[in-house]
């Protein structure tokens, strides 16, 4: 059964959410991100995925305080990503209690640094961030375009022990319009015992149970649970039969 990771969006110290990507299109969802990640994991959610979008928009982290707080005030297991473009930025990640890191950028602009993480820490606590928008990767928060395809960049990284892979369709992400499933059904074709995340465009209950359907392992949603669309207890009994 597919994994349900619930999101949270950093800006400001914020909990937020962009539409497609922009900046500009920002909409605070709660001030206060610890406590959003508190009721997610009363909710009995086990993982979190946390964005600094003001590390990700600056190239370094920024929001490491509000990662510290959810990690040593809850029992989620945290992956975090946004701005890690150093070994430093690194360093604060773990060390202020993430499980996981998601790199993305960094992976394209520094391929050898990127490797020799994924060395270092373990395929396990590693994640590639494969943000894409008409296929092809886009780095620095969404910000900058690249003719580097999808298929590609994973494919390179799964021969360097990647296991674990979060992709997010940008022209789909805060829209609620639907995920980019023909294109995940693509990659668990080409990349069977791929760890595939699904992120980006989750609307509906329906949303979640399609991609279930298609053999997807996980999904990231979102804007979809803070604007009220989406029931958790409806989707874990369809899932699961509990709830």
């Amino acid at each position: 059964m597919i994994d349900l990771i619930p999101a949270i969006d950093i800006i400001g110290g914020e909990c937020v959410r962009l539409t497609k990507g922009d900046y500009s299109q920002k909409k605070v969802y709660n001030a206060n991100p610890v406590a959003v990640a508190q009721e997610f994991a009363g909710m009995g959610f086990k993982r979190l995925h946390m964005v600094d979008l003001d590390g990700a928009k600056s190239k370094h982290v920024v929001n490491a305080d509000v990662l510290h707080a959810v990690a040593h005030t809850t029992n989620l297991c945290v992956d975090f990503g946004g701005g890690i473009k150093t070994q430093e930025d690194m360093d604060r990640v773990f060390d202020n209690g993430a499980q996981m890191a998601t790199v993305g950028s960094i992976s394209y602009t520094a391929p050898s640094t990127f490797e020799d993480w994924i060395k270092r820490y373990g395929h396990n606590r590693i994640i590639l961030g494969a943000d894409v928008r008409n296929k092809n990767i886009a780095i620095n928060g969404w910000l900058n375009n690249t003719d580097c395809d999808v298929f590609q960049f994973i494919d390179h990284y799964r021969q360097k022990g990647i296991t674990k892979v979060l992709c997010t369709d940008i022209s789909k992400d805060g829209a609620l319009g639907g995920t980019s499933i023909d294109l995940y059904k693509q990659l668990m074709q080409r990349f069977p015992d791929l760890y595939l995340i699904a992120s980006g465009g989750v609307s509906s209950a329906e949303d979640i149970i399609s991609l279930d359907e298609a053999g997807i392992p996980a999904v990231v949603f979102g804007k979809a649970y803070y604007e009220g669309l989406i029931d958790i207890n409806k989707i874990r009994h369809l899932l699961y039969g509990i709830g």
